[in-house]
């Protein structure tokens, strides 16, 4: 796979790249390689920022799903009364 060298950077880009890196959790390389595929369209949106969002939404345990489940049992089903 080549490799590919940007001269002169501009100060603050990199910066940028840097933070984005350390927020991600991700290496520069990795973080640069989401950047690009973005802005050229290879890789879709949602797939990028998919873990920016976990903070908001977060994850259930599997203890956690079943409650949910349970609760909203009823409202798998349909009442034909409802239909008429």
């Amino acid at each position: 796979m080549p490799s590919i060298t940007i001269h002169d950077l501009d100060q603050h880009v990199a910066t940028l790249i840097r933070e984005r890196a350390r927020r991600d959790g991700t290496s520069l390389n990795k973080t640069i390689k989401a950047l690009l595929e973005n802005a050229l369209g290879v890789r879709p949106v949602s797939a990028v920022h998919r873990k920016n969002f976990e903070k908001f939404c977060g994850t259930w345990t599997k203890a956690q799903a079943a409650e949910f489940e349970r609760a909203t049992a009823d409202f798998d089903e349909v009442d034909p009364r409802d239909w008429r």
